[in-house]
C-alpha cells in the first residue's frame, strides 16, 4: 500500500488524501485516516468487500454500554452497513490480487467524500471497472450515503451484489447488543432495531437500495434474514459496455437522540423510517450536494485557514486536521465529549481524556466557541461522576476521572494493561488511580474559555462551580511535609507516564496551585459582582469554609524551582537522580513504544527518559511563571530525554522550539506531528486517529508559528513563520468578535470583522484598533 498526498490538481489541489495501491495486510491505515463522520457518528472506512484483518466500525457518540459487569463502559460497535458481497461470474471480488490495476482510494477533504476506483480482471480474463463512493452527511447527521458503479469493459458478465444491515459485529469480541427486530417493508426498506444490553439504548438502522442495469431498475431482490443480519441480493446480466449502479442510503438513529426525548420506541422507529424515505426520494447526488454545502459553510469558509508554503504537504496537513477536528466533535449534544480516537476506532473504548482540554479544546475556543461551550458543559455534567470519584478516594470536591464516558459514570479507566517484558505478568494501569492532573486541566480549560470568549452566562451556570469544586479537591489532596514545611502532592503520575508513583510532579503541583489560586480570585469577584450566584454556590459547596483552607494553604504548596546550578526544574522529586542512558535508538524509532522491547515500565522508572512533554507543557500553558533562560535550560535538558512515545508530545515541543527561536527544529517536530497519521508508517493508525495530535497541529500553526497566546485575558501575537512559508491566514474569535489574520514574512494584518475595539500586543508593543491593524515585522522580530 502506498499513501499519496499529491494527487489533487486544479480546485482539488492539496485536498486529497489517497492510497495508490492496496494490501490486505495493511488495512488499518486507510480505514482510520479516511474515516468519515459528523460528530454524531463515525464510520471507519473499511472497503465494501471484506478482508481478513479488517476492522469495520460504526460508532454513535455517547451510546456507552458495558458488555458485562466486569468490563468498562465503551462505545459499542454498531451494525455494519457498508459491507457488500460482490460476485462476478460467481467469483468474489478481491482487489488484493495482481489482477487489479489503476487502483485509487481517495478522501476528498473539501466535500468529505470517499471514492475508490479500479479495474479488476476476473480469473477468466474479463475486465470490469468499478467505482465506489461514500459519505456521512454533515447536513443531516443521521445519513450515510453509498454508491457503487460497475462497467463490463471487455465481455458480458453475471453480477451478484448482496447488501444490507449486518449486526454480526462486536468490539474485539465483546457483544453489546441484543438481537433485536428485523423487517423489510415493500421488499425495499430494510429495518433493524436493536438495544444495548446494559445501558438499554435503542438503535434504529434503516436502509434502502436503488439498483439498475443500464436504465432498467431491479426491483425484485432476493431477501435474506439470518441471526443479526438482513440482506438483499441483486442479480443481473451486464453486457459489454453496459453499466450497473447501486445507490444505498442508510439512516442511523438512537433513543439517546435529543430529538427523540419522551418518545416511545414505535414513534422513534416510525420517524426514523420516514427520514429514510425522504432521503431515498432525494438520492445520493442530491444528498451529497447538501452535505458538501454544509462542509463549505460550517468548516472551510468559517475557519478560513490557508498556508502558502514551498512544501504543499503543509496545507494538506492543516486541512486534514480541520477535517478530523470536525468529524470527531459531537457538536450536536453537550452530554458528549471527544474520544481519544475520535469516532475512528476502538482504541481507548471511546473515552475522553485530558487530550480534549489541553490539545483539542483550544482550537474550538478560538475557532468555534459554541462547540467549545458544549464540550465544557459535558465536563460540568461530569461533576456528578467526579464527585463520586473524590468521595470514594477519601477526598472532597470534584476529582475528574482520567477516562470519562457518559458524564455521570465516573472513572472508566481499565485496571490491567500490557505484559511486563521482564516478569511476564500483566501490568497494572495506575492512570485511573493516580494521574490526577486532569482535574486541574479541566479547570484551566474553563478559565481559558472564559478569558477568550467573555461568556459570563457560562461561568454563572457552570464555570464557577467547576473551578470551585476542583479547588476543593486539591485542598483536600495536599499533604503536609514536615521536612519541607510545605504542602506536597505525593504518589501521582504526571503527563510523563513513564514515571509512576512520583512525589511532587512539577506539572501537577503548579496546575493544582493555579486551580486553587483561580478559585480564590473568583470567590472574591463573584461575591462582590453577583451575590445571588455566589450564595447558591456557597450553600452547595461550603465556599466560606473552603476559602479559609485555600488561604491557609496556597502559599505553602511546594512548587519545584530551577536549580541555582543549571536552572533545571526537577520534573519530580527523584527524576534528576535517575540513570542517564543513550536514547538515540528510541529518539530515531520508526514507531512508538520500541523501548518496551528492551525495558519494562518498572525499569523505565529508574531512567531519565520521558514518554512525552511534561515540564514543557507547563512552560507552554503557564509561560509567565518562568523566565526565558529557565525555559531554554530545561528545553535543552529534557528534550533529548523525551522520546515522544505519545502523539500528544510533538506539538508542545514544536511550539516551545519556535518560542525559543529554533525554527528548523520547530518545523521538523511539526512535520513529525503531521506524519503520525499522514506519514509513511502503515501501522500507526490501526486503532484509530490520534486526536490530540490533530488538535496539536492547529496549535503549532496558530499558537506556535503565528505566536498567538492569551495572557491574563489579553491577546498577543509574535509571528515566527517557518522559512519556507510565505503566508499564513487564519481566523480566531476574540471576546465575541471574529478576527481575520494574515501573516507574511514582513507584515501582520489583523481585521476586526465587527469593528469592535481590540487590544493586541505584538513583540512587546501594544496596539489598539477597531477595524484593521497592519504591523511591519522587522527582521529581528522573526
Amino acid at each position: 500500500m502506498v499513501m499519496k498526498y499529491d494527487l489533487g490538481t486544479g480546485d482539488d489541489k492539496n485536498w486529497i488524501v489517497a492510497e495508490s495501491s492496496f494490501s490486505k495486510n495493511l488495512l488499518g491505515k486507510a480505514e482510520a485516516i479516511m474515516s468519515l463522520g459528523n460528530g454524531y457518528m463515525g464510520l471507519r472506512s473499511a472497503t465494501e468487500e471484506p478482508y481478513v484483518g479488517e476492522v469495520r466500525n460504526l460508532f454513535v457518540a455517547g451510546t456507552f454500554n458495558k458488555s458485562d459487569n466486569l468490563e468498562v463502559s465503551e462505545l459499542p460497535n454498531a451494525a455494519d452497513v457498508t459491507r457488500m458481497d460482490i460476485r462476478i461470474d460467481g467469483e468474489r471480488l478481491d482487489v488484493s490480487s495482481s489482477r487489479t490495476v489503476d487502483y485509487i482510494r481517495a478522501l476528498n477533504l473539501k466535500v468529505a467524500e470517499l471514492t475508490r476506483s479500479f479495474v479488476w480482471t476476473t480469473s477468466s480474463g474479463k475486465d470490469v471497472a468499478l467505482k465506489f463512493r461514500r459519505f456521512v452527511s454533515l447536513d443531516n447527521l443521521h445519513v450515510i450515503g453509498m454508491k457503487m458503479e460497475l462497467e463490463a469493459l471487455t465481455e458480458a458478465i453475471e453480477l451478484s451484489v448482496e447488501s444490507g444491515v449486518n449486526a454480526q459485529v462486536s468490539n474485539s469480541g465483546s457483544q453489546h447488543f441484543y438481537e433485536g427486530e428485523k423487517r423489510i417493508y415493500d421488499k425495499k426498506y430494510v429495518e433493524m432495531v436493536t438495544k444495548t444490553v446494559e445501558s438499554e439504548i435503542d438503535f434504529m438502522f434503516h436502509t434502502v437500495h436503488h439498483a439498475k442495469v443500464g436504465e432498467i431498475e431491479l426491483n425484485q431482490p432476493f431477501m435474506r434474514m439470518d441471526r443479526r443480519i438482513i440482506n438483499l441480493t441483486y442479480k443481473c446480466s451486464v453486457t459489454k459496455g453496459q453499466k450497473f449502479s447501486l445507490e444505498k442510503i442508510t439512516t442511523v438513529h438512537t433513543s439517546r437522540d435529543q430529538s427523540f426525548a419522551g418518545m416511545i420506541l414505535q414513534e422513534m422507529r416510525d420517524q426514523a423510517l420516514s427520514t429514510l424515505k425522504a432521503c431515498a426520494a432525494e438520492g445520493y447526488d442530491s444528498l451529497l450536494q447538501k452535505h458538501a454545502i454544509a462542509w463549505e459553510r460550517k468548516v472551510w469558509s468559517l475557519y478560513k485557514l490557508n498556508i502558502e508554503s514551498d512544501n504543499e504537504f503543509d496545507m494538506l496537513a492543516a486541512r486534514f486536521a480541520l477535517y478530523h477536528l470536525t468529524v470527531m466533535a459531537p457538536a450536536h449534544d453537550e452530554r458528549m465529549g471527544i474520544a481519544a480516537k475520535g469516532l475512528s476506532g476502538e482504541g481507548y473504548q471511546g473515552h475522553s481524556f485530558w487530550d480534549t482540554e489541553m490539545f483539542i479544546l483550544p482550537f474550538f475556543i478560538y475557532s468555534n466557541p459554541e462547540v467549545a461551550r458544549s464540550l465544557l458543559t459535558y465536563r460540568y455534567l461530569g461533576l456528578e461522576g467526579a464527585r463520586k470519584k473524590a468521595e470514594s478516594n477519601g477526598y472532597e470536591g470534584a476529582m475528574y476521572p482520567w477516562e470519562a464516558a457518559w458524564p455521570s459514570d465516573g472513572e472508566m479507566a481499565q485496571e490491567w494493561g500490557r505484559v511486563d517484558i521482564v516478569t511476564g505478568k500483566q501490568t497494572k494501569i495506575w492512570t485511573g488511580f493516580i494521574e490526577q492532573h486532569i482535574t486541574a486541566d479541566v479547570a484551566f480549560a474553563v478559565w481559558q474559555y472564559y478569558m477568550v470568549t467573555a461568556d459570563q452566562a457560562f461561568m454563572d451556570m457552570y464555570g464557577y462551580e467547576i473551578i470551585f469544586d476542583t479547588a476543593r479537591f486539591w485542598a483536600s489532596r495536599l499533604e503536609w511535609n514536615d521536612n519541607k514545611q510545605q504542602y506536597c502532592i505525593n504518589d501521582v503520575i504526571g503527563p510523563d507516564e513513564y514515571k509512576e508513583h512520583v512525589d511532587n510532579n512539577a506539572f501537577t503541583n503548579y496546575f493544582a496551585h493555579f486551580n486553587m489560586e483561580l478559585a480564590m480570585k473568583y470567590y472574591k469577584e463573584l461575591k462582590e459582582s453577583n451575590p445571588e450566584v455566589f450564595q447558591k454556590l456557597n450553600e452547595t459547596l461550603k465556599l466560606d469554609q473552603a476559602i479559609t483552607e485555600w488561604h491557609d494553604r496556597i502559599d505553602k504548596i511546594y512548587l519545584p524551582q530551577p536549580s541555582d546550578k543549571d536552572l533545571v526544574v526537577p520534573q519530580d522529586d527523584t527524576y534528576l537522580t535517575k540513570e542517564i542512558i543513550d536514547l538515540t535508538k528510541y529518539k530515531n524509532q520508526s514507531h512508538v513504544n520500541t523501548i518496551f522491547e528492551d525495558y519494562s515500565l518498572e525499569q523505565l522508572s529508574d531512567i531519565q527518559v520521558s514518554k512525552q512533554a511534561d515540564l514543557m507543557i507547563l512552560f507552554y500553558w503557564l509561560e509567565d511563571k518562568f523566565s526565558k533562560e529557565v525555559k531554554i535550560a530545561n528545553y535543552n535538558y529534557y528534550e533529548p530525554k523525551t522520546i515522544h512515545d505519545s502523539s500528544l508530545s510533538l506539538s508542545t515541543h514544536s511550539i516551545l522550539a519556535n518560542d525559543l527561536n529554533d525554527q528548523p527544529l520547530a518545523y521538523q517536530l511539526f512535520k513529525q506531528a503531521c506524519e503520525i497519521d499522514l506519514g509513511p508508517e502503515m501501522k500507526s493508525s490501526d486503532l484509530g486517529m490520534h486526536t490530540a495530535s490533530i488538535g496539536g497541529i492547529w496549535q503549532v500553526i496558530v499558537m506556535g508559528f503565528a505566536g498567538m497566546r492569551m495572557m491574563h485575558g489579553e491577546l498577543r501575537m509574535n509571528p515566527k513563520l517557518p522559512a519556507h512559508w510565505n503566508k499564513l491566514e487564519f481566523m480566531v474569535n476574540w471576546k465575541g468578535q471574529r478576527l481575520e489574520v494574515v501573516i507574511t514574512k514582513d507584515q501582520l494584518l489583523v481585521t476586526a470583522m465587527d469593528r469592535k475595539p481590540v487590544k493586541l500586543e505584538v513583540y512587546g508593543t501594544e496596539y489598539r484598533f477597531d477595524h484593521m491593524l497592519t504591523v511591519c515585522l522587522a527582521e529581528g522580530d522573526n
